[in-house]
């Protein structure tokens, strides 16, 4: 499964993993699971297996099919750093990102310790690629030592979704993190997001110059809020971490 997004921050989705299991609040309401879901039992369809955690091997090689260069949410209908994916498998995903050097990938993950312990073992004494983008999923305050873990990545390239927020962060540290996320939370249980939870987030990341991207208010749909905080659009990005021939291509 990969396919153009409708998601506004990033190009393409690449699912070398599809399904997942819950781990928190943030994930109640997975929309993922509710689209996988519907499939279940279909004879032949991708998500025959319904959300069941399964591997794709047959898909690690399609970055290097597609040309020209893109930014590609890594596992949008999973979490690469699952405790139940062999960490062979997710070697052979990383291996597939440092060869396809031409495209920016974007993994989020709510298991940040797992993912800070293998960046840690895969990179020892160095940094990860710019082009590799890593990223933390945090709804609430509960969840705030997921940006901890972020942080101690050395990376120049880490994000923050703070999608769906489901409430105050408080007064946290984002100096070192190239981008901040926020969204309120979509779909027929869509619970909602008050203003000042959001100008916070802002707030802070004018104050740690953080590139801030505001995606959606949220609702029964992504659009139904519309977009605008305080009457503005906030479309920030990290442009100084594109390495410059892929931010030449994708201006392009």
């Amino acid at each position: 499964m990969a396919q153009n997004s409708t998601i506004e921050w990033t190009d393409a989705t690449w699912n070398p993993v599809t399904g997942c299991t819950k781990i928190g609040p943030g994930c109640d309401n997975c929309y993922a699971e509710r689209f996988a879901e519907r499939w279940r039992g279909v004879p032949g369809h991708p998500y025959e297996q319904g959300f069941d955690l399964t591997l794709w091997p047959n898909r690690l090689a399609q970055p290097a099919q597609w040309k020209k260069p893109r930014m590609i949410f890594v596992n949008s209908m999973s979490d690469l750093f699952h405790k139940e994916i062999d960490r062979s498998y997710i070697d052979r995903v990383f291996a597939v990102m440092e060869s396809a050097d031409w495209h920016v990938y974007q993994v989020l993950t709510k298991r940040s310790s797992l993912m800070l312990d293998y960046v840690e073992k895969r990179y020892a004494g160095g940094g990860v690629p710019d082009h590799i983008w890593l990223g933390v999923s945090v709804e609430d305050r509960a969840h705030r030592s997921r940006i901890e873990h972020l942080r101690r990545i050395n990376s120049r390239a880490r994000f923050i979704s703070f999608e769906p927020l489901l409430g105050p962060i408080g007064d946290v540290d984002l100096a070192g993190v190239a981008w901040a996320i926020v969204g309120g939370e979509s779909g027929p249980r869509a619970r909602p997001m008050h203003p000042s939870w959001a100008t916070e987030i802002r707030d802070i990341c004018q104050r740690d110059d953080v590139a801030f991207f505001f995606k959606q208010w949220g609702g029964a749909r992504p659009k139904s809020g519309g977009r605008l905080l305080d009457g503005e659009e906030w479309n920030g990005f990290p442009t100084h971490i594109v390495p410059e021939p892929i931010l030449d291509a994708l201006r392009s």
